[in-house]
Parts: C-alpha cells; sequence; structure tokens
C-alpha cells in the first residue's frame, strides 16, 4: 500500500516570506540550544487557513510539550477522502478538512511541527500503538471496544446519516425501513456496527436481514448509490450533508436520529504527557474561540463540544 506522508509547510518556498511565525521571540539565544522552530501554515485551499496561521503557541503548553515532540514535531495519522472532515486539496497530495486542520491547529498551540499521513482506516490504530504516529484523528468514534486499545481526547459529537438516492424511491426513511434491502457501508467502521445492528432488529421483527456491502472508503460505499446497487448507504451524517449539494450525484441526506456519540483522537495510553498535551490544547482552542470558527468555516458548528473530554464515549 502507498502512503502519503504530507508535511503542512510543504507549499511554502520560503515560511518566512508568508508569515510563518518563529517561536524564538529573542535572538540572543544561547549557543548549543535547540534551533528555532518555523511553525507550518495552512495551506491555501483550507477553509479555515485565516483561523489556523493566525494561532500563537499557548506558553504553559508550549513550555511542558514533550521534547520528542519539539525534536520530531507531531506526526498524525489519517484516513484523507472523508469530506468535511478530511479530503484533498486540488493538487491531490496536501489534506485540509477539520481533522488536518485542528491537527494543525493543536500543532500550533503545542509551538510543534506537524505531519500528516494518509492510511486506510484498519491501519492507522496499529499505526499509533507501534509508535509510528503520534495520534490518530480520522472521524473516529470514541467507544468502549476501541478503548481497549487506545486513549481518546474528544473533539467532537456526531451522528449517523443515511444517503439515498434523490426523491428516495426506496422510500427509505429511518432503520425500519432498511430490512430487505441492499445498503454499503465503510468496512469495520461505526457505520458497519450500526448497520448489523439494524439488519439484526429486522431479522427480530420477522423481517428479511440487511444484505450488507462493504467497502474499505466511503467513496466506493457512495458509488454503490449512485450507480443503483445499493439503496442506501450508511455513513456520518455531516459527510452525507455535504456531499448532496453536488448535483450530479444526485442524492439526499436523511439523519439517524439517537445516533450521536463523541468522535475522538486516539493516542497510546501509556503516553500520558501527549494525551495531556492534547487535551490542553484542544481546551486552550475551545477556550480562545479558535475552535468554534475552524468548525463554522466548514459548516460543521453543530458538532461543537464544551471542553475537551478524555474517553466520553459509551
Amino acid at each position: 500500500m502507498k502512503i502519503r506522508i504530507i508535511t503542512a509547510g510543504l507549499l511554502l518556498a520560503a515560511t518566512a516570506a508568508c508569515g510563518a511565525q518563529s517561536l524564538d521571540a529573542d535572538s540572543s539565544e544561547p549557543a548549543g540550544s535547540a534551533p528555532p522552530v518555523t511553525l507550518d501554515q495552512a495551506p491555501a485551499e483550507e477553509k479555515a487557513a485565516g483561523v489556523i496561521n493566525a494561532i500563537t503557541p499557548d506558553p504553559a503548553l508550549a513550555g511542558k510539550t514533550p521534547a520528542k515532540l519539539k525534536k520530531d514535531g507531531l506526526k498524525v495519522v489519517s484516513s484523507i477522502g472523508y469530506p468535511p472532515m478530511e479530503l484533498y486539496a486540488t493538487d491531490g497530495k496536501t489534506p485540509i478538512g477539520f481533522d488536518p486542520a485542528l491537527a494543525r491547529a493543536i500543532a500550533r498551540k503545542l509551538g510543534v511541527k506537524v505531519s500528516i499521513t494518509d492510511e486506510e482506516f484498519n491501519s492507522q490504530i496499529p499505526g499509533v500503538l507501534t509508535g509510528r504516529y503520534d495520534f490518530v484523528i480520522s472521524s473516529m468514534s470514541d467507544t468502549p471496544e476501541r478503548r481497549e486499545q487506545l486513549t481518546f481526547v474528544d473533539y467532537v459529537k456526531a451522528g449517523a446519516g443515511l444517503i439515498v438516492k434523490k426523491g428516495n424511491p426506496a422510500k427509505i426513511s429511518g432503520p425500519k425501513d432498511l430490512c430487505g434491502k441492499t445498503v454499503s457501508v465503510v468496512d469495520n467502521g461505526s457505520s458497519l456496527q450500526l448497520a448489523e445492528g439494524y439488519s439484526a432488529d429486522c431479522e427480530k421483527a420477522g423481517e428479511k436481514a440487511v444484505e450488507l456491502l462493504k467497502f474499505p472508503g466511503d467513496q466506493e460505499a457512495l458509488l454503490q448509490v449512485t450507480g443503483g446497487r445499493a439503496q442506501a448507504s450508511i455513513t456520518d451524517y455531516v459527510v452525507a450533508a455535504y456531499k448532496v449539494p453536488d448535483e450530479k450525484l444526485g442524492i439526499e441526506a436523511k439523519a439517524l436520529e439517537g445516533t450521536e456519540s463523541p468522535w475522538g483522537i486516539g493516542l497510546r495510553t501509556d503516553d500520558k504527557e501527549l494525551i495531556e498535551a492534547v487535551k490542553g490544547a484542544l481546551d486552550s482552542l475551545i477556550a480562545s474561540g479558535e475552535y468554534a470558527k475552524m468548525l463554522e468555516a466548514w459548516n460543521l458548528g453543530a458538532l461543537a463540544v464544551d471542553a475537551a473530554t478524555i474517553n466520553g464515549g459509551t
């Protein structure tokens, strides 16, 4: 599998000319000390770029940032292709969307550089556990099963939704209408668990089970609906709603009530110092109003949380 590693400042030929901020406010730094860090700039196509690039390090947090992060930068993994949470800019290689935006904002609060690596969903948790990445931020639900492997700093609260063809020819308005239908989902995600639960409910009620089509990514699952192979796709509501304005797709989005739950930034449970640093950075972003502005830039204000929570999922 090809892995893409993108450093957030790569698009800038000269960061100083574009307003990149150095943490070194004093040019009389003693000889032999660490070189100053030039903070990465968000790419121009990032809707929250103006907010991100204005973020300055939180002195209290930057002073306690783990030494490894100061040296190597923050290494983040995500699965690009889940808009508006994660998507590529028009160059096809630079990640934008709310998750990359938040990763960049956290790095700036901590006063470190950041790189974002694209990996498929099932490889992300192993990548954090082996130390390849510092954390995963990829629209990942904070669930008891995942907390057996990682600790989560919850950063939004979101629910699931249905994608159906425009006009809803299959007359699907909720879970009970999925019995006997073909539904596409992302493999090994929360949407699959939800679909399996709906299928079990159908069978308990004496109805036909849901036929599930599983795919590595959201785009493949969506194509099953637009191509007529599936009558519906279950995904995160924010993703479904983001796709509706594209007239070429010819789809509608329907919220699945009662499915809202926290999405978390996943870190190694034994990495206590980094967990507290990430939680502190998120709380600082919330308190400053920068977090809310980034959400609004992507029309995701409804997902906001009042404070960072550790392992708040149920």
